[in-house]
């Protein structure tokens, strides 16, 4: 007989095992769904990590008292979403967790580290160059002057999740390879004494060329999620324009919007 709150739970020495599975079978809410909802849960919060095994379809089946087309249709849904993966012969794997960031000014490498994603930093550049026409008019110079560009590839769990490319004016504050890869730009700013205040942004989507598909191992033409932003201090200064490109795989924009009435 059905039981609202029917609780499962897999067998010892798994990582499923100090999860307590509610499932109520008699919601309307489909049993598949409610078992993905409860595991992509589980991985965003890090009780799932990257690389647990869950055992095969047989198995879960069996653990978790749920029919074998219930569990297939669960991990197939977070299977597209990214964050398993079926291997023959080992099972299901718990590849990542989605980052979700919200849509306000702070910094990436923040924002990961808070969700306890461990950010790493790989500096691919680091330099001054003469700027170009949109750089110039984001950053309020001439065109052709001195500014300093940055690209990076940010990852989590040893996984690329965006790659970053930033433009400063070149007399805001000294910035070193060693210390860009140790922490966030927008820290450094701040150790620096500059206030963010405000920024202009833009987010878009588009299709991964073939160099961003090899730097964020995607395939050529995967679905990019884009972000041009233009950040001012204090004093109304522009302080950076940043052009970031962030796999879809891995990444969302999470904001609330509110009625105006």
């Amino acid at each position: 007989m059905a039981k609202t709150g029917d609780r499962s739970r897999a067998v010892p020495g798994s990582p499923l095992d100090a999860l307590p599975f509610a499932l109520d079978r008699t919601s309307p809410v489909p049993l598949y769904y409610q078992l993905a909802q409860q595991l992509e849960s589980a991985i965003e919060h890090g009780a799932l990590a990257p690389g647990n095994l869950l055992g095969n379809e047989i198995d879960l089946s069996a653990r978790l008292g749920l029919s074998r087309p219930t569990v297939r249709q669960a991990i197939q849904s977070l299977v597209d979403k990214g964050l398993l993966v079926r291997r023959r012969g080992v099972g299901t794997q718990v590849v990542h967790s989605q980052v979700k960031r919200p849509l306000e000014l702070s910094s990436l490498y923040d924002d990961l580290e808070t969700a306890g994603q461990g950010p790493t930093t790989h500096v691919l550049r680091n330099e001054r160059v003469p700027a170009a026409a949109d750089v110039a008019a984001a950053l309020g110079v001439a065109e052709g002057s001195e500014v300093i560009v940055l690209e990076r590839l940010r990852a989590t769990h040893g996984q690329p999740v965006a790659f970053l490319c930033n433009y400063l004016p070149p007399d805001l504050l000294d910035l070193g390879t060693q210390r860009l890869e140790s922490t966030g730009l927008y820290r450094l700013l701040r150790a620096a004494g500059i206030t963010l205040h405000s920024a202009r942004q833009t987010i878009g989507a588009r299709s991964a060329t073939a160099e961003e598909a090899a730097l964020l191992a995607e395939k050529a033409g995967a679905a990019l999620l884009t972000m041009q932003r233009t950040a001012y201090d204090d004093t109304g200064r522009p302080a950076e324009y940043g052009t970031h490109v962030y796999r879809a795989s891995r990444y969302a924009f999470d904001f609330q919007l509110l009625v105006r009435v």
